[in-house]
C-alpha cells in the first residue's frame, strides 16, 4: 500500500529541487514585481505559492490552488488565500490577476485546451500566463549514443496509463501552439532536459511516480511485477542513465 501523503510530499520536494530556480528565474524575468496579483493553480507543495508571496509583498496578493490542499494549508502568510478547486469546473474570476501559473497539472487533464483558455480569461490586460508542463514522450534512450541509457518498460507503462485516463503525456511540447492560438502576445518557449542518473532528484521524482502508479500498470496489464521491480532496481545502479521527460516553459501575455 503506498503511503500517498509521504509519496506527494517526495514528488513535491524532487519537483521544487529540480525547478524551482528555473521557474523563478523566468518569472522574474517577466517583470515580476511589489503589488501584483498572482494565481497559482495546482500549487502542490507550495514552494512556488510561498516564494512568490514574498515576491510581490504586502501590497500585492497570491491565489494558490489545488484540489489537494493539505501541504498549502500550512502557509500561514496574510498575502496568500489558499482555496480548495478543481479548475476543470469550477470558476475562476476574469481580468483579475498580473500573473497565472501552472506546474505539472495541464499533463494530467483530460481537457488541458480549456483550462488555458481560462487560465488566460482570469489575466487581467498585460498580465502573463506561464505553463510548464512535461513532454514525456519525445526522448527516448539512444544506446548507441550512450551505452548505459536504458528504456524502462515501467515508464512506457505509466505514460500508456496517462493516456488511458484521458492525459497528453506531450502536452508540453504542445504548449506553444495553444497560446497563439489564444491569441497571446510575446509568446517564448523553452525547456530543460537532463540525464538521470541514481541519485539525483529527478530519478527520485520518477521513482515516487511509478510507485504511485505501479498497481494500476500491473492491473492494466502494462507490466509485471517482476518487469516493475526489475527497472526499479536498475534504477540503482551505478551505471544506470535515462533521458528525462523534457520541461517546457512557455509563456505568452494577454493584449
Amino acid at each position: 500500500m503506498v503511503d500517498l501523503a509521504a509519496n506527494a510530499a517526495t514528488r513535491f520536494a524532487a519537483l521544487s529541487a529540480l525547478f524551482d530556480a528555473p521557474t523563478r528565474r523566468r518569472l522574474t524575468a517577466l517583470g515580476l514585481r511589489r503589488g501584483w496579483r498572482c494565481l497559482e493553480v495546482g500549487a502542490g507543495g507550495g514552494s512556488v505559492a510561498r516564494w512568490l508571496s514574498g515576491r510581490v509583498g504586502s501590497s500585492g496578493c497570491v491565489v494558490a490552488t489545488d484540489i489537494e490542499t493539505r501541504f498549502l494549508d500550512t502557509i500561514d502568510r496574510p498575502n496568500v488565500e489558499v482555496l480548495h478547486h478543481d479548475v476543470t469546473s469550477d470558476p475562476l474570476p476574469q481580468a483579475r490577476f498580473n500573473l497565472a501559473h501552472t506546474r505539472m497539472l495541464l499533463v494530467h487533464l483530460r481537457e488541458p485546451d480549456e483550462v488555458v483558455r481560462r487560465l488566460a480569461a482570469a489575466l487581467k490586460p498585460g498580465g502573463w500566463l506561464v505553463c510548464e508542463e512535461f513532454d514525456g514522450a519525445s526522448t527516448l534512450a539512444d544506446v548507441d549514443a550512450a551505452p548505459g541509457e536504458v528504456t524502462m518498460k515501467t515508464h512506457a507503462a505509466m505514460q500508456r496509463l496517462r493516456q488511458d485516463r484521458g492525459g497528453d503525456p506531450r502536452y508540453g511540447r504542445r504548449l506553444l501552439a495553444r497560446f497563439r492560438s489564444l491569441g497571446l502576445t510575446d509568446l517564448g518557449a523553452e525547456a530543460h532536459l537532463t540525464n538521470d542518473q541514481p541519485q539525483p532528484p529527478m530519478a527520485t521524482l520518477l521513482r515516487a511516480s511509478y510507485e504511485l502508479r505501479r498497481a494500476a500498470m500491473i492491473d492494466a496489464g502494462y507490466i509485471t511485477p517482476d518487469e516493475y521491480d526489475m527497472d526499479v532496481a536498475r534504477m540503482d545502479s551505478p551505471d544506470f542513465m535515462m533521458p528525462s521527460p523534457t520541461m517546457w516553459t512557455v509563456w505568452g501575455r494577454r493584449p
